[in-house]
């Protein structure tokens, strides 16, 4: 199976691509890692605008109807500008608040991005952006509960901005699909994953081809050219499995393209750092925006230890292929 976007998809990914080329993403990251939200909205905005939150949500209840394969080709731009806030939260809220009721008093405000939603993958867990999102959603033991959030806590990357959630607020929904918006999730964070990564072998190619040393770029060294060929297997590698989890929405699909992405993410992201030498280490460095949230997104929305295990149950639960005729 070929999984080759066809025209109109491309023509999707590239009017996303170019929307956010101009919208100067990082200097939107170190706004939102401040807590000053304004340019972050705005340009949350335009991403809900451009139907991206929509392909999560039924066309009965206002989105384009679910696309989980656009949807990943939207996350991989999403991830190759490093756009901040909740964006795997959204598409978890958007697949929890289905149920009719639910979904005419929420939706409307998530598919037009004046409203962000926040969630997290487990039960007390941390959600990103609480104090920034209107809708926070929590799993409670009696269910879908909206929740308060605590005080912002750091993470490795500046532009994760994590609360806890108490689930303290109104029972919305006794029984929401959890395990079908972990998967939704996990699909979206694995796309940005390969967006991260992509943008990393992007800028460390052409860095290599301007730096310098002995008279020549260091690009020009057959141990520089092994590096990066090596990156850009292990991404090439992601994307059928990426794509062909995306067909298929299994959890265990789900779970190892997750698990594939985020390693050849966070892969690039080491030879991208030892590639740029001291630079690469700096804050100052624009590149430390996509290095940090290689490292981040390896444990959003499932470890690769808890990744590995849903493949592996699920391995063990197919029966083998018979050699009798």
């Amino acid at each position: 199976m070929r999984f080759l976007p066809d025209a109109e998809q491309r023509a999707f990914t590239d009017s996303l691509h170019a929307m956010l080329t101009a919208a100067d993403t990082p200097a939107v990251i170190r706004d939102w890692s401040r807590g000053d939200h304004a340019r972050g909205r705005a340009l949350w905005r335009r991403v809900a605008r451009a139907g991206v939150f929509g392909l999560a949500v039924p066309e009965e209840h206002g989105g384009l109807g679910r696309h989980p394969v656009e949807l990943a080709l939207a996350f991989v731009e999403l991830g190759r500008h490093a756009v901040p806030g909740p964006l795997a939260e959204t598409v978890a809220a958007a697949v929890l608040l289905a149920d009719p009721p639910l979904a005419k008093r929420f939706l409307p405000g998530l598919l037009a991005g004046t409203d962000l939603a926040t969630t997290a993958a487990v039960p007390h867990g941390h959600a990103l952006d609480g104090d920034a999102a209107a809708v926070r959603l929590a799993r409670a033991p009696d269910g879908l509960r909206l929740a308060s959030a605590g005080p912002v806590r750091r993470s490795l990357d500046p532009a994760r901005r994590l609360t806890p959630l108490v689930p303290d607020g109104e029972l919305l929904h006794p029984g929401p699909p959890f395990d079908r918006a972990l998967t939704w999730a996990r699909l979206a964070v694995a796309a940005q994953a390969l967006g991260v990564g992509l943008a990393l072998l992007d800028r460390t190619v052409a860095y290599v081809r301007q730096r310098t040393q002995f008279g020549v770029p260091v690009g020009s060294f057959q141990a520089v050219k092994h590096r990066l060929a090596d990156a850009a297997t292990a991404l090439e590698f992601t994307r059928p499995l990426l794509f062909g989890a995306a067909v298929s929405l299994r959890p265990a699909d789900v779970a190892a393209a997750k698990l594939t992405a985020c390693d050849a993410a966070y892969t690039t992201a080491r030879t991208a750092l030892q590639l740029h030498g001291a630079i690469g280490y700096t804050a100052e460095c624009d590149l430390s925006l996509w290095l940090t949230k290689a490292r981040a997104l390896r444990t959003a929305w499932g470890s690769p230890e808890e990744c590995r295990e849903v493949f592996l149950e699920d391995a063990l639960k197919t029966p083998a292929p018979s050699d009798s005729p």
